[in-house]
């Protein structure tokens, strides 16, 4: 469950208000699914400028993804 807490610390430091933050974690056999779920007021935030933002975010995960050694894909619910 570290990816969930790495994810964790990203999205806390980038929202205004953290407890709003929730994160349910997958793991199927090829990959783990991490789905993000934040307050709407928050949601630009997260999404960037033409989705700039959570692309960035996704490819941190996916590189640390492989120093753990697991697939990690991300998916923000609405």
């Amino acid at each position: 469950m570290k990816e969930v807490e790495f994810l964790q610390f990203i999205i806390e430091n980038l929202v205004s208000q953290p407890e709003d933050i929730k994160i349910q974690r997958v793991q199927d056999e090829l990959w783990i699914l991490l789905t993000l779920s934040v307050a709407k007021d928050d949601m630009w935030i997260i999404i960037g400028k033409g989705g700039n933002t959570i692309n960035s975010i996704r490819s941190i995960l996916r590189i640390y993804g492989l120093k753990i050694d697991q697939r990690l894909n991300l998916k923000v619910l609405d």
